[in-house]
């Protein structure tokens, strides 16, 4: 299945670009291109990476089965989070764990309090509602923006080990002054993508729980329920995926195309029975079909590692 999505997701790729660039060739000799036009154009990676990402994102706090185990894991490692909190907005989400009402979850939250040294208060749902944003904020104190900015240094530190060593190593292939100095720049901008990916999703949460979400839908129990079963997590979905725009244009696409087929693979079943197998390998066929003929009438068309690939393949 995933190599299946992986080609769908690519045929599509060429295949929209094939005709969007036939257009962009239409309007650019009638002198139409517009502003409209060049946004789509600017936007339309970004847009896939921020919809598939807000799938995963959505699908690891409250679906973690639709998700590759590898995939769930290391999401999980980037996200730093204590996994009760993580379990509390499941129950918030499932109405097992309900503001105002004694539902005997206290102690989920409660042994966080314990742990942090917090007033037990702030895990009783009868006593805090909605629960403090220092719970979601982990020992950081009580300002969302400072617990956004500390998340940010934490994700950015952390990929600038993964991407710095990675690229430390291809330089030994060939070094210069030049391209160690563009590693090194590529590196920085990658880790603040991660790092503002992180960060952003949690300003969205507290954004939804404690600066916008109260003045728009209310501060009642109901409301609180309402905004921590899935509204604070939608919004940090939402969010967190347009951080990409500090990518250069280039490794968008890339992120883009490879994040899109695990986005696709949350909506689909894993394994299709056998009655229905056709269905894959018909998917899988034609999308192949599509990708070979584009590498090699078009090569270009191809985007990415996959493209350059292919062209030294078929060539």
């Amino acid at each position: 299945m995933d190599l299946t999505l992986f080609a769908v997701s690519r045929a599509l790729d060429v295949t929209v670009g094939e005709l969007w660039a036939r257009r962009k060739a239409r309007r650019l000799s009638g002198n139409k291109w517009s502003r409209a036009d060049r946004a789509v154009s600017y936007f339309t990676d970004p847009a896939i990476f921020a919809a598939s990402s807000a799938l995963i994102m959505w699908c690891w706090t409250y679906l973690p089965e639709k998700l590759p185990r590898a995939y769930n894991k290391w999401i999980t490692s980037a996200a730093q989070v204590d996994f009760r909190l993580i379990k509390a907005l499941r129950l918030l989400r499932w109405g097992d764990l309900q503001y105002g009402r004694d539902t005997e979850q206290a102690d989920l939250i409660q042994g966080m309090c314990r742990q942090y040294g917090w007033p037990l208060s702030w895990g009783d749902p009868c006593l805090s509602i909605p629960f403090p944003c220092a719970i979601v904020h982990m020992g950081t104190g009580q300002s969302c923006e400072y617990h956004a900015l500390s998340r940010f240094v934490k994700g950015f530190t952390m990929a600038m080990g993964m991407y710095g060593s990675i690229n430390l190593v291809l330089q030994l292939r060939n070094p210069s002054t030049k391209s160690s100095k563009r590693a090194m720049i590529s590196s920085i901008r990658s880790s603040a993508f991660l790092g503002a990916f992180i960060a952003v999703f949690y300003y969205g949460v507290c954004l939804a729980r404690s600066r916008i979400g109260p003045r728009l839908i209310g501060t009642d129990a109901k409301s609180a329920q309402n905004i921590d079963s899935g509204i604070c997590i939608g919004t940090g979905c939402a969010l967190c995926g347009w951080s990409i725009l500090l990518e250069n244009e280039g490794r968008r696409k890339d992120i883009a195309l490879f994040v899109a087929p695990r986005a696709l693979a949350t909506m689909l079943p894993r394994r299709y029975e056998m009655r229905y197998q056709w269905r894959e390998t018909l998917a899988f066929a034609s999308s192949v079909a599509i990708v070979f003929t584009c590498a090699q009438e078009n090569p270009a068309r191809v985007r990415g590692v996959l493209g350059r690939v292919l062209a030294s393949v078929l060539n």
